[in-house]
This record gives C-alpha cells, structure tokens and sequence, in this order.
C-alpha cells in the first residue's frame, strides 16, 4: 500500500527521455535547471545539456565538456560521469581506463567555477586514491551531517567477483578522509548473474532514513535495482547501520518490454512535489555481442511513491510512450 494517492501519479514521463545515454544522472539546481549526463556509446567524452523541465532534457542542446585522451590514464571506456554540486563549485565524477588496458578503470573528478556548468572551462583534479588500487568506477557524493562522502564500486582482491560498495568520508571533493568501508557485495541470487557486480550507486534521503540504491548482475536484461537503507542518526561508516533488501526493488519487466533497468539517480518534477527515478534500459531483451557495447540503453524517467513504511516504491518500469 502507498502512501500518495493514484491523481498524484497522474503524470506519466515522457519515454526515452534521452536516446542512448547509459548511465544516466539528472540534478536539479537551485537555479531551477535540470542538468543531465550519461555515458555516450561511444564512451570518448563527457556531454552535459540542460533544461527548465525534464521533458525539455530530450531536446536540449548537448555540449562536450570533455573529451578523452588518444594515450595514458583517461585516453579509453570513459564511464558514467556524474555532476555534483559542492562548496559552490561543480564537480563531475567518472570512471576511465587506458588504450593498452581498456578495462583497467579508475575514479577521476573533474572540477568547474563556472555558475552555468555547461559554460566555462574544467580542471582535472586527478584519480581518487582508495585503499588500494584496483578496478573502480561509479563514485557519487553525499553530504550529511556536516562531512561530505563518498560511495563507490571497487574489486577486492581478496573478495571473489567483479565489484563490491564502499564508502569513506571526503577531507575535499577528490580526496578521501577516512578508511573505505565497505557496505554491500554482491551474494544474493540476483546479483550474480553472468557478472559478481554491485555498481551504480544513487543517494536519496526521506523519512529519517537514507537510502542507497545500486545495480547488480551483467548489463543486459539481468541487470537490477537493489536497495540498502540506513537511519540518518547512524553511523554511516558502521556497514551495520545498512539493511540490504534481500531482492531487488526494480527489475525487467516483460509486460511492458523494458529490459535491464538501473544504473539510476533521483530528481524531482517541476514543482518539487513528486520523486522521480532516472534510469537506463532497453526495449528489447535479445542481444547481439557484449551488451557494453549494444547503443540502445536509453535515459528513462519514473515517478514513485512511499510505501506506508517509509520505503521507496518504483514500481515496474512503464512502457516507451514515443
């Protein structure tokens, strides 16, 4: 049972939001915009647009605010930017790998002054040094309770599978303050298929409560949303204050032929009244060759409601309604 009522969930979103935009991350400012980002097929560059409204995102002007290089860190599979607002000053976050080592990624963070991110010009403010070096990607940043965090997808080589969460403290947007702890790794049934993978994880906070959503499984139709909640009060650097649900919160829906659903993040509409999901998938379940590399992972939006239990409810991903 939901909270909000069925008039509140009248409006349905225009879908596919953005066409081929994996990975897709919408913030709305203070300034009334809507930013978006997402990882390109190409994966050679970081494109933001903007709009006064969500539908307005589908045909706004895209702009490259960076591209990778042709050798050395940075130069292949650039990944998965997101744009943060911090301390008054823009930051985009993304993964990357090299030529030589195409799957070699690591964090990097991007910095901008500039009050129009899509304007301007951007530093680069180098790789996030975790506790050890190995293969991640997927930071997003939180503030709570006056320290800045972040959480992240990383390989432990001492843990079996492809990418466990983790989180730490940030002493400045790109540098770790604390140990990494981590919070989650990929054991249930439905994080395990064709890859051992936790990824893409979204912050949202709401009744006292901070929830954390990620991905899990490989990119194609197996692809799903877990959920990972915590009370606000709590010790976020304690991995007991994190309850993981034992099954996923929005997944395939073949009824509707909307197909490995996730990599999400959270906006709202216009008037600030209703929660809206970001989120990538397909229109189609068979795919031909490595998923990574099948274009067709369209930007997607949704809006959900509560459960009377203070958790989110999402629903199952609509139908394309263009």
């Amino acid at each position: 049972m939901s909270i909000q009522t069925s008039e509140q969930l009248s409006r349905q979103l225009r879908n596919p939001l953005v066409e081929q935009r994996a990975d897709p991350w919408v913030y709305k400012h203070t300034d009334g915009f809507y930013y978006f980002t997402g990882s390109v097929p190409e994966y050679d560059r970081i494109v933001l647009r903007r709009a006064a409204s969500l539908e307005g995102l589908t045909e706004a002007v895209e702009v490259i605010v960076w591209k990778k290089y042709e050798e050395g860190v940075m130069s292949k599979h650039i990944w998965a930017p997101e744009l943060h607002f911090i301390n008054g000053k823009w930051y985009i976050y993304f993964a990357a790998a090299k030529q030589d080592e195409p799957f070699r990624h690591r964090m990097y963070v991007l910095e901008s002054e500039s009050p129009n991110p899509l304007e301007g010009s951007w530093t680069e403010k180098g790789q996030i040094v975790t506790g050890w070096d190995s293969f991640s990607l997927d930071a997003t940043s939180f503030e709570q309770g006056g320290e800045q965090y972040l959480v992240w997808a990383q390989q432990d080589p001492a843990i079996p599978g492809n990418t466990n969460l983790y989180i730490a403290t940030m002493s400045n947007p790109w540098t770790l303050k604390s140990k990494q702890v981590l919070i989650t790794k990929p054991e249930l049934d439905w994080e395990v298929v064709g890859f051992m993978v936790n990824e893409g994880a979204a912050v949202l906070k709401r009744n006292g409560r901070i929830f954390l959503t990620y991905s899990g499984s490989a990119t194609n139709h197996n692809y799903a949303m877990g959920l990972l909640s915590a009370d606000l009060s709590s010790d976020l650097l304690d991995p007991s204050s994190w309850v993981k649900s034992q099954i996923p919160v929005f997944e395939s829906c073949p009824e509707t032929s909307q197909f490995g659903p996730g990599h999400n993040s959270f906006t709202v509409t216009e008037n600030g009244e209703q929660d809206v999901l970001i989120y990538h998938a397909r229109s189609y379940k068979e795919i031909v060759g490595d998923p990574l590399f099948d274009p067709n992972r369209h930007a997607r939006a949704k809006v959900f409601t509560w459960n009377v239990d203070g958790t989110p409810n999402f629903g199952k991903p609509p139908a394309d309604t263009v």
